[in-house]
C-alpha cells in the first residue's frame, strides 16, 4: 500500500504535459488512515502542487462489491466482519457522476473535499435481507471474524500488503465509526444520492442463481 511516489511521478508527468486540475479518488475518512496506507499521502502532495488545482473524492463503501468478487453472495451467505456496524454504501455510478461534475467545471470544485455515501448507514444484514428482497432466494449474513476473513482473502490471491487496508475498513465499521449519509452527492449532481434498495432492484439479476442441473 506504499504508492506515493509513483503517484507522484505520475502526477509530475501530467504536470509536464499541461494538465491543470485532477480529481483524486480518495476514501472515506482518509486522513485517519494508519501508517502503511498511502492515501492521505497523495491527498498531501496534491494539495502542496501549486500549478495543479484538485478535488478529492472520499466514498464509502461501494455497492457494486455485492455483485462482484469483493462481496458476493456465495452460497446464499454474504460473509464479512463487520462486528454489526452500519455503512452508508454508496452506489459507483454516483462517484462517477460528481467526478465527471468536478472535471467539467474544475475552477468551481477546485480545492474541494467531497464525503460521497449512500442516503442510509445499513448493516450488512440489512443488505442481505434487501438482496434477498429483489432476487426472491433467501440471503443470509455471516459475521465472520475478521482476521480469518482477511486470512482467507490473502490466500484467494488478494496481495499481502493489502491485508492493512482490509484491517483497517473492516475495523472502522466494527468499531462503530462506518461512513455516514452526507449530502454531498446532491449537493454537486443535484439530485440524491442512490439508496441501496434502488440499485439492488437495478441489479438483481447479478444474485440469480442457476437452477440445478437435473
Amino acid at each position: 500500500m506504499e504508492y506515493a511516489a509513483q503517484v507522484a511521478d505520475f502526477l509530475d508527468l501530467a504536470e509536464t504535459a499541461g494538465v491543470r486540475h485532477v480529481t483524486f479518488l480518495s476514501t472515506y475518512d482518509a486522513d485517519r488512515a494508519p501508517g502503511g496506507i498511502d492515501i492521505a499521502a497523495v491527498e498531501r502532495d496534491l494539495a502542496g502542487r501549486r500549478s495543479l488545482t484538485h478535488t478529492v473524492l472520499r466514498p464509502a463503501w461501494v455497492m457494486q462489491n455485492f455483485t462482484d468478487d469483493h462481496l458476493p453472495v456465495i452460497d446464499g451467505t454474504i460473509t464479512a466482519p463487520s462486528g454489526g456496524g452500519t455503512e452508508a454504501f454508496v452506489d459507483a455510478a454516483d462517484i462517477a457522476a460528481v467526478a465527471a461534475r468536478t472535471l467539467l467545471d474544475p475552477v468551481a470544485h477546485a480545492g474541494a473535499r467531497y464525503t460521497l455515501t449512500g442516503p442510509q448507514a445499513l448493516t450488512f444484514s440489512e443488505v442481505a435481507d434487501t438482496i434477498a428482497s429483489v432476487s426472491g432466494r433467501p440471503v443470509t449474513y455471516d459475521d465472520i471474524a475478521p482476521e480469518a476473513w482477511i486470512g482467507g482473502a490473502v490466500a484467494a490471491g488478494v496481495p499481502a500488503d493489502y491485508a492493512v487496508m482490509l484491517r483497517w475498513l473492516t475495523g472502522t465499521i466494527i468499531a462503530g465509526n462506518g461512513s455516514k449519509p452526507t449530502g454531498d452527492i446532491e449537493q454537486v449532481t443535484g439530485r440524491p444520492a442512490t439508496a441501496f434498495l434502488a440499485f439492488a432492484q437495478r441489479n438483481a439479476r447479478a444474485w440469480a442463481w442457476a437452477p440445478a442441473a437435473t
